[in-house]
């Protein structure tokens, strides 16, 4: 049975969203993990509950994550609880000015859940160039193998 990774992300430029499509192809780099990919307004506590590891991305607003993806925590947070604990998790954000604060956002919110960080947070820059794919492809694999390894 393979491990799910969920992947939620939040876009309005598409920049986001390309980037999590990139994530979820180096999950399906990892033999045994199946990427499950969400919009945040989509994914709820059950998707949360049932994967065996995630990962999440975000724009960069203003230094906090976007508003749809603190949603998703606000609404899984308190069924979800400390039934996470442990659970692996990477964060990745998209930016068009200096970008920064968002993935700290997020870091506090799977702190909350009592996820563990696998993996260095990637920030992309606009739309993903190759570089960038690539890193976020790494973060996909990172986060299925440590699923792997539980």
């Amino acid at each position: 049975m393979s491990k799910q990774i969920l992947i939620v992300y939040h876009t309005q430029s598409g920049n986001t969203e390309k980037a999590a499509m990139e994530v979820a192809d180096g999950v399906r780099c990892v033999d045994g993990a199946e990427p499950v990919v969400k919009p945040a307004a989509d994914a709820g506590t059950e998707d949360l509950l049932s994967c065996d590891a995630a990962c999440f991305g975000t724009p960069d607003y203003m230094a906090y994550m976007a508003g749809l993806l603190k949603d998703f925590f606000d609404r899984t947070q308190g069924p979800v609880d400390k039934k996470n604990s442990g659970k692996p998790y990477g964060v990745f954000m998209t930016y068009a000015g200096k970008g920064g604060g968002a993935v700290e956002s997020v870091r506090i919110m799977c702190r909350a859940l009592r996820m563990e960080e696998v993996a260095e947070p990637v920030r992309v820059k606009n739309a993903p160039d190759e570089e960038a794919a690539k890193a976020l492809r790494a973060l996909g694999a990172a986060v299925a193998r440590a699923a792997l390894q539980e």
